[in-house]
């Protein structure tokens, strides 16, 4: 049997079917993610649970005239599908396919780059002024969701927007609520009034005419608006949107077409800064993705029947080596708290949320806010760790200069998601963060070659009298052959192997793959010097000046961009020495935005696997 999303290749395609048919269409969108994510992992329940507002929303506008904007980009997926990336689909966030998140090079109907959250209604309200200003016409629509909503700049953009007046819809998403069935009809029923023609062109004409009346005309202006106002906060959660200038409508379902066309339908009709709320579930659709949201949020392949990831690996993550090693010391120490931005689970913090509830703080999409709060609590005399993966910490730059490092206080930052994170690309690999962070005075930054390494460091970090970042990947830790206990120093690094040929220093996961490459190259004859840096920031001074005093061929290998990052530090420290006549090469990523894809891919694509780091010796050895 033909199924209608067979014939559907572009917005246009969906505009003369019946509610029925868009019901049908919504279950087999789903079907079609459902398949895919399984195969390929993703953002599952997030995407589920719009189908129908995304359905909705390419009904009644126009896209590309239209410009939709995907605050994040966690909910892209139906709109990929409907606007001609469906054969392509299978490639979801594979290397050389097509991207988890709305890319504007991919498509004409992705108005906007997204992949970090509550920048919608800038872009959006940025979009209506140049469409102002150029005198043109057409709509402009921000989806976001009820977590994006919560962050500072969204809030900035909603004062700014209902100050200047712009023709634009925000749509905002709220999957963590339900309607009671009073309260939902008669806001179905106040919104169907308020946005009906008939009732705005009442009301606009009411305005003009009492506007008119000497004395009185703007008194009863006033108390018409006022009227309104008064129903419309009894009965619906709008009234702070109405203050900050947007006109309100909702919360209406957001898994019934026929109530989200109509309304959507009416307030395109409308000019000015509008809301509309709308309520749904996350993982609509999917029995286990809406038991467990969280896990499927940014899942890994898994088996459809059952729901359970496909890969079983009981080894832990470094994040869950982190977690497990916090709740450690947290038994031991009750001045520990825990601090992360609605990434609990992410983060390897859900442990210890149960075992320390009051402990432990999740301030939302906040990065800024939940630096500047561990600020607060340390000056209280309490233990600060910050859990925020690396390209989200970035939102929170001027808080750790000035509200943690200028004071010189102890906040323990650990980074996670730290160099490339495969799939979901170049919006969310972490691989500023040692430029970021490295320039900045009292901060010290460090990297564990493994977990065990990792639980040193994290103990070492609590009782250290000034800020400490710790960096970590999204990948499991590599196994090296060391048990024991491993005793941090202050800014001094290890040397793994010795070796007259080249030294080649690395710091993090890299340490494994050079010690690898080193490995296959002894076989061969030549003989390096492996040194786990450990400390990105202090480097080891002694150690790397002594050896490069001695072997005068140097690799430096870091899953990190080059510029700015371990290559300069080293450079600039043999600068400062005036250590010359030194032979030196650099693995990591170039000074570009790198592109989705599998993680092993990509570290052969640039070098970084076991056999790139070979070659680069023997290119050296040149």
């Amino acid at each position: 049997m033909n199924k209608l999303l067979d014939q559907i290749n572009s917005p246009k395609d969906i505009k003369s079917l019946s509610i029925s048919d868009l019901e049908t269409l919504a279950k087999e969108i789903r079907e079609l993610i459902i398949h895919t994510v399984s195969s390929n992992g993703g953002h599952l329940s997030s995407n589920l649970g719009v189908v129908e507002l995304i359905l909705s929303l390419h009904y009644i506008f126009n896209s590309p005239q239209d410009k939709i904007i995907l605050d994040v980009g966690h909910q892209s997926y139906a709109h990929k599908i409907l606007t001609g990336r469906k054969e392509k689909f299978g490639t979801l966030r594979k290397y050389e396919g097509i991207s988890g998140f709305p890319r504007k090079e991919e498509s004409i109907h992705d108005a906007f780059n997204t992949g970090h959250s509550s920048t919608s209604i800038s872009v959006a309200i940025g979009m209506a002024a140049a469409r102002d200003l150029n005198k043109e016409d057409y709509k402009i629509i921000a989806l976001i969701g009820d977590g994006s909503i919560a962050n500072g700049l969204a809030f900035e953009a909603l004062n700014h927007g209902g100050h200047i007046k712009k023709d634009i819809i925000v749509v905002l998403n709220s999957n963590e609520m339900s309607i009671s069935p009073s309260v939902g009809a008669l806001s179905s029923y106040l919104n169907r009034l308020i946005t009906a023609p008939i009732y705005n062109k009442l009301k606009n004409d009411l305005a003009e005419l009492v506007s008119n009346i000497p004395i009185f005309g703007e008194r009863i202006t006033n108390i018409i608006k006022k009227v309104e106002e008064g129903a419309k906060n009894i009965l619906i959660p709008g009234a702070f949107f109405e203050e900050l200038g947007f006109r309100y409508f909702g919360p209406i379902a957001g898994h019934n077409l026929s109530e989200l066309i109509n309304t959507l339908y009416s307030i395109s009709k409308l000019k000015g800064p509008l809301l509309l709320h709308v309520i749904t579930k996350k993982g609509k659709g999917y029995l286990p993705a809406e038991n467990n949201p969280s896990w499927f949020h940014g899942s890994s392949p898994f088996n459809i029947t059952t729901g359970k990831p496909k890969d079983i690996d009981n080894s832990n993550t470094y994040s869950q080596i982190f977690g497990n090693c916090l709740i450690e010391e947290a038994d031991k120490d009750d001045t520990i708290i825990a601090i992360t931005a609605a990434m609990a689970e992410g983060t390897g913090l859900s442990n210890f949320q149960d075992k320390f509830p009051d402990r432990f703080f999740d301030v939302g999409i906040a990065e800024g806010h939940g630096v500047a709060f561990a600020a607060g609590l340390t000056v209280r005399g309490y233990k600060p760790i910050v859990a925020i993966y690396s390209t989200f910490l970035q939102r929170a730059y001027d808080q750790i200069i000035h509200d943690v490092c200028l004071p010189n206080l102890p906040v323990v930052f650990i980074i996670d998601r730290a160099g490339i994170v495969g799939e979901d690309g170049p919006t969310h690999h972490g691989l500023f963060d040692i430029t970021y962070l490295s320039h900045i005075p009292n901060m010290t930054l460090m990297s564990p070659k493994d977990g065990l390494e990792l639980k040193s460091m994290l103990k070492w970090a609590l009782n250290f009298k000034g800020p400490v970042a710790i960096r970590f990947p999204k990948e499991k830790p590599p196994k090296f052959e060391n048990k024991e206990p491993i005793e941090i120093h202050y800014g001094k690094a290890e040397i793994l192997q010795e070796g007259k040929e080249a030294v080649i220093f690395a710091a993090g996961n890299m340490v494994y793959n050079s010690l690898q490459a080193a490995n296959h190259l002894a076989k061969e004859g030549i003989e390096l010097t492996v040194v786990n840096l450990r400390f990105i920031k202090p480097l080891d001074e002694e150690l790397i000046t002594s050896l490069v005093n001695k072997i005068k061929r140097i690799i430096i290998v870091e899953n990190h961009v080059s510029n700015g990052g371990i290559k300069g530090l080293i450079l600039n420290l043999l600068q400062e020495k005036n250590i010359n006549k030194v032979r030196v090469e650099s693995i990591g990523f170039p000074d570009k935005f790198i592109e989705h894809g599998d993680n092993q891919i990509l570290y052969e694509k640039y070098g970084l696997s076991i056999q790139g780091i070979i070659n680069k010796v023997k290119l050296l050895l040149k």
